[in-house]
């Protein structure tokens, strides 16, 4: 519900599809205002499913024809529409393929390192010289989930949302959590009830 209410309060989604393979939350995204126009094959709905190829399905289950599809999934409730609307203007501004947002991370890895089987460390990252303070570290990002939009005749392509064509849509911290545990809802929970302006308005 949450991730369909600001995809209808995008400026440029023209439709907002749910893939699923559950009636029940097929009703519940009806009742938030999307379209569930087919109903997802219980072979794409599994835990080793790709989103990519449920992505796939759906482009090629619509008889309509779009520019561009959006990804939107429900792990990160905390993106909005004007995060939505940003990426898409990113991918037409620029004339780009695809467009994916990211978040800085906050693991960076010039400081992690891999282990032997003896136990011994090995940077990752190898430098000519160790960097000692974190304020010398270079930014590094990483994918946050939340919104991935390309042109559907390249996507068609290149099988993926991210390759080397692919610009990164940057998103604050507070707006980029991916929920793939219990403390990940536990965060998101604390940080839409701390902001009850937002709450309210959503």
């Amino acid at each position: 519900a949450w991730t369909i209410k600001q995809a209808l309060r995008s400026k440029y989604i023209d439709r907002v599809i749910v893939s699923t393979d559950d009636p029940a939350i097929a009703r519940i995204s009806r009742k938030h205002g999307a379209d569930v126009p087919f109903m997802r094959p219980a072979g794409l709905a599994t835990d080793e499913a790709k989103s990519i190829d449920a992505v796939f399905h759906a482009l090629l289950s619509l008889s309509e024809k779009y520019d561009y599809v959006v990804l939107l999934q429900p792990t990160s409730p905390l993106r909005t529409a004007n995060e939505i609307d940003a990426c898409v203007k990113l991918c037409v501004k620029k004339r780009i393929n695809s467009c994916v947002s990211v978040t800085e991370s906050e693991k960076n890895p010039y400081w992690m390192y891999s282990l032997d089987r003896n136990g011994r460390m090995h940077r990752l990252i190898k430098t000519k010289k160790a960097i000692a303070r974190r304020q010398d570290l270079p930014k590094v990002y990483v994918l946050n989930g939340a919104i991935y939009v390309a042109r559907i005749d390249w996507l068609l392509h290149s099988k993926s949302f991210v390759t080397d064509e692919t610009y990164a849509y940057i998103m604050p911290k507070e707006m980029s959590v991916d929920i793939d545990d219990k403390m990940d809802f536990y965060f998101a929970e604390f940080l839409l009830l701390k902001n009850k302006t937002y709450v309210k308005k959503h």
